[in-house]
């Protein structure tokens, strides 16, 4: 959904999308391109509890229609799956992850149903931690870990329905209420979240395989787009009916199919399948009828493809959209007019998922631009790319970059975290990519430090979309790191040079919504950030991490609130499921030498995807 989309260019209301860009630029963008365009996470979340935030929604982070500006793309959100050709449960070899216990309990028995222990590093072996930013964790950094991920996992399991196992999308500070209202990215990150406490020993195997058991069952109850075998992006967590209203009100919900919302949801099932072997089939039968071949346009990029928003069952009121006309595999339902169409994306699961399926072509891996597309329509609103061209099989890129402090680095639409480092809490990017991930991921961490501590004043840094202090959603980033600033001018930026948030529609809890930039005037930080900058930065991301706990206020009892105004130290005091399913995933990864990523890449997932993720190379460098 990845939840709330973290929106490229303009808000598109009825899909809740945050809009970053201002008035100006979106009369711009949708006279060039008729649509609008931005990254993708879900919807915003209200400052406390319950459903006060605004309604979330998948967000465009897509490209235009037009050849040009098909280059750029949407990211994050919900957000964010298909059928996964995978071993079946007689032939699927084990694998077994190196879980990491706290001294005091219980090592589960090897017939409780979880992978036995693996021979991976284990808590207090030489072996932690090792290589995680550069560095072995200390025995310290360890402890302060596994006690974010305690915390963390209390927020998590206050937002889950005991009647239907489906984890809602935020929940308050007293860790009551939770919101009524969830999507296909936070089911996931539920999912996934729950392997990671399994295997830190938060909770024991029998539970982990109960709660797995019962939001396998309840997602199966989900109704989705049949044909597809996709799910919709906003249901009741308390029903799993599909909403069709935005809650406490009557605002309508235009049912919508997110392909990045679906290509985590995906992702997690197949974690799942590897990783809890009892519930394997189940997980499978959910995987195995969703096909990613509907998101395709195959005729973008020159016939390379690239992966639609995503699409209605009916037409859309007030959205840009077509009719499928069979070309490719969606037919009789109505298409976004965009695309994701830029390398540093949150949606780039969904490319990952599709293509180890076998539902979308190799070629579209390569096809997304790497800085966005030179001009739209003739309007010239994107800084033109320059850099080496190359051939990836038959697919031709300009390897181009931003210059940032003594850096180059491929920028995403918004110059978040979440958009380059959260399908990396996954799969082995900067392992299997080290000419393109492998450079640009420390880079992108090393940006965002450097931005937070030397070009603001506030001596904090880790932007990216999140609860806004002062109510709704927000979307952070770097300004100087971000394509979509290039549309926008000068005056629109945040004085610190951190994409501004916007509001979301009005509700009892969030600012009345304008097309106008009118977001907090001090720099938000939110901690996921810093979790996903673990392992190319671990001791910065934990001293900046223990300095907003011990500075700002910013722990309660379920973790890290969601964000700050560090000048005003006004706090988000909410707990989104989303971000905690990041943090939680970082932290797993850290303390089990990246088990997640070992489960969802086993077996055909690594044969399709890793001679992909090896071939390109990016312009950037560190330094």
């Amino acid at each position: 959904m990845i939840r709330r989309a973290i929106a490229h260019q303009s808000v598109d209301r009825r899909w809740r999308i945050p809009v970053i860009a201002s008035a100006a630029v979106v009369s711009v963008l949708l006279s060039a391109c008729g649509t609008t365009v931005g990254p993708h996470r879900d919807e915003p979340v209200p400052s406390s509890g319950g459903d006060a935030l605004a309604d979330p929604s998948e967000s465009a982070g897509p490209s235009a229609s037009s050849d040009d500006l098909s280059e750029l793309e949407p990211s994050r959100s919900e957000r964010t799956t298909t059928p996964l050709p995978s071993p079946t449960e007689s032939t699927r070899p084990e694998v077994t992850p190196p879980p990491v216990r706290s001294p005091e309990e219980p090592q589960p028995s090897d017939d409780d149903g979880a992978p036995p222990a693996a021979d991976g590093p284990e808590a207090g072996a030489d072996g932690a931690g090792a290589g995680v930013g550069g560095s072995v964790l200390s025995a310290e950094d360890q402890a302060t870990l596994r006690r974010y991920a305690n915390d963390t996992w209390t927020s998590m399991s206050a937002m889950v329905d005991e009647g239907t196992g489906l984890v809602a999308d935020h929940i308050g500070p007293d860790l009551n209420d939770p919101s009524t209202y969830t999507s296909p990215t936070n089911l996931a990150g539920y999912l996934w979240s729950t392997v990671v406490v399994r295997d830190l020993g938060v909770i024991p195997a029998d539970e982990a395989r109960s709660r797995i058991d019962a939001a396998l069952s309840g997602i199966s109850s989900l109704e989705r787009h049949d044909a597809s075998g996709m799910f919709y992006n906003w249901y009741s967590p308390r029903s799993g009916e599909k909403l069709t209203s935005w809650p406490g009100g009557d605002e309508p919900i235009e049912p919508f199919v997110s392909s990045v919302d679906n290509g985590w949801l995906a992702a997690a099932l197949r974690i799942v399948a590897v990783a809890e072997p009892a519930l394997g089939a189940k997980a499978e039968r959910l995987s195995d009828s969703m096909d990613f071949g509907w998101f395709l346009d195959s005729s973008a990029m020159g016939g390379a493809g690239l992966n639609r928003v995503g699409f209605w069952p009916d037409r859309p009121s007030h959205e840009c959209s077509e009719r499928a006309d069979g070309t490719d595999r969606a037919t009789g339902v109505f298409v976004t007019c965009s695309t994701y169409g830029t390398a540093v994306s949150e949606a780039r699961i969904a490319t990952y998922m599709g293509i180890a399926n076998g539902q979308l072509p190799t070629s579209s891996y390569f096809a997304p631009s790497r800085t966005g597309a030179a001009n739209g329509s003739g309007t010239g609103w994107m800084r033109a790319p320059s850099g080496d061209r190359r051939q990836y099989e038959g697919v031709s890129v300009v390897e181009s970059t931003y210059d940032y402090s003594g850096m180059r680095i491929v920028p995403s639409w918004g110059g978040s975290m979440f958009e380059a480092l959260m399908p990396d809490l996954l799969v082995p990017e900067a392992e299997w990519g080290p000419d393109s991930w492998g450079v640009n991921h420390p880079a992108t961490v090393a940006a965002q430090k450097h931005h937070g501590l030397h070009e603001t004043t506030t001596g904090y840094w880790g932007f990216s979309p999140s609860a806004d202090p002062e109510g709704g959603y927000g979307q952070y980033g770097i300004s100087a790191l971000s394509i979509e600033s290039t549309a926008v001018s000068s005056d629109d930026r945040n004085r610190e040079g951190v994409t501004n948030a916007v509001d979301l529609p009005a509700s009892s809890h969030s600012r009345p919504h304008t097309d106008e930039l009118d977001g907090p005037s001090d720099s938000v930080v939110t901690p996921h950030a810093s979790f996903l900058a673990l392992p190319y930065d671990a001791r910065g991301a934990l001293d900046n991490l223990g300095r907003l706990d011990a500075d700002l206020g910013m722990y309660g009892a379920g973790g890290f609130y969601d964000a700050v105004e560090v000048e005003s130290r006004r706090v988000a005091p909410t707990y989104l499921s989303l971000d905690q399913s990041m943090v939680l995933a970082a932290v797993g990864n850290a303390l089990t030498g990246d088990a997640l990523k070992t489960y969802l890449t086993e077996g055909s997932f690594e044969e399709r995807i890793r001679p992909l993720v090896a071939q390109p190379v990016f312009g950037s460098t560190v330094g």
